[in-house]
């Protein structure tokens, strides 16, 4: 049985990788690679494409690589119909409309693991899991003060297998996911959870930064 990877940088540089099976071929390139690489699309009853994150929907399954570059490639070259041998549409902001699909995802990610008691939210309480070593993600509002994050970062550092760090989203979208008042920092948990919110963190770094461009110059 073969297995394959995909990387996620963590807060100290090192990188993390987790095994899967399963593989399909990108349209775009060619190359067969996981399917957590790969965004699925089908094609829906009105001959357009539709993006299909939870690979659920019936129909034969066209996939593309999950970076923006890839997605338009496949627009501009009428690769789905192509691929497809039938009349397809490919509307022209596809690549934002995955994106888009792709943080919803995420944020109803975060709703569910804090129903299941897996994730904290707040200052005090995220240093503290951040302290037990048992944090995968530190999920920081983009717009919040440098200072907090900062210091948790710090703390994260320090830790064994430091956790990644996400900046994607603010904190009133943060707080609507988890149903909360504005939030700004979060641990999300080490667990199975946390592994599957992984795939789709991993697929969404190919249409947008992670990270807010200001982040990367703070020491």
């Amino acid at each position: 049985m073969t297995f394959v990877y995909f990387v996620v940088w963590t807060l100290d540089g090192a990188a993390r990788q987790q095994s899967h099976e399963t593989e399909r071929r990108d349209i775009v390139s060619g190359e067969v690679m996981p399917q957590d690489r790969l965004i699925r699309f089908v094609a829906g009853p009105d001959g357009a494409v539709v993006p299909d994150l939870a690979r659920k929907l019936p129909g034969r399954g066209l996939w593309v690589a999950a970076d923006r570059a890839s997605v338009e490639a496949a627009t501009r070259k009428n690769l789905f119909a192509r691929a497809a041998k039938a009349q397809l549409r490919a509307p022209a902001d596809l690549p934002d409309m995955v994106e888009s699909l792709l943080k919803r995802r995420l944020l109803a990610g975060l709703g569910l693991a804090r129903k299941a008691g897996d994730t904290t939210s707040g200052f005090e309480k995220v240093a503290q899991a951040l302290s037990s070593g048992k944090v995968a993600w530190l999920v920081e509002a983009s717009d919040g003060a440098a200072d907090g994050r900062r210091k948790l970062a710090a703390i994260a550092r320090k830790q064994p297998r430091a956790p990644s760090l996400i900046g994607v989203f603010t904190a009133a979208e943060l707080g609507l996911a988890l149903g909360l008042e504005n939030v700004i920092h979060t641990a999300f948990l080490a667990g199975r959870a946390a592994d599957r919110w992984a795939q789709d963190v991993c697929r969404l770094s190919g249409f947008c930064p992670l990270l807010p461009e200001s982040w990367r110059e703070e020491p």
